[in-house]
């Protein structure tokens, strides 16, 4: 596992777009969202997932990955949880390096806990969250993704990740 300490310098000052941060946030009866921010743009992503098991978190995050250019997606922080357990095959399945927090340090992915929070106001905790269709979660995150954002100097995530997706054509 690699250490959040050994990130290249240009994933801490959120300069280079293609950083991302990930969770998982769990509902009622066993049920969970991937959740993805990115770092520059703070352009979030949602992946249904039917369980916490490493074999379906990673198989997921594989495929939300191919929706992406491989410039925008360079690597992936994420906590210590058993669910990235198998993160040597997303990296092998995709070339995204992965970085894990230090034990009990969620604020190393600020941005990931500070978007669970407003997904929160969406998906409110004890709900069954197997219920929501992808297609829920994709409009979910364009709500997010749409919504101006002062950090962002009142652009949306959408637009500042739309330009570096036309940057990258």
């Amino acid at each position: 596992m690699a250490s959040i300490r050994e990130r290249p310098a240009s994933v801490e000052d959120r300069a280079v777009p293609g950083h991302w941060e990930g969770d998982l946030i769990a509902g009622s009866n066993n049920t969970f969202i991937a959740t993805l921010v990115e770092r520059h743009t703070r352009y979030v992503m949602l992946a249904k997932v039917k369980g916490k098991d490493t074999e379906t978190v990673v198989t997921a995050l594989i495929k939300q990955s191919k929706k992406l250019p491989a410039e925008l997606y360079k690597s992936l922080t994420w906590d210590r949880g058993k669910e990235l357990a198998d993160h040597k095959r997303f990296s092998l399945a995709t070339d995204i390096d992965v970085y894990f927090c230090d034990p009990h340090s969620p604020w190393q992915r600020g941005s990931n806990e500070n978007t669970n929070g407003l997904l929160r106001q969406y998906f409110p905790k004890g709900t069954d969250l197997s219920k929501h269709s992808q297609a829920k979660l994709n409009a979910v995150a364009r709500q997010l993704n749409e919504r101006p954002r002062q950090t962002l100097d009142f652009e949306s995530p959408a637009e500042r990740f739309e330009a570096c997706v036309a940057s990258t054509s």
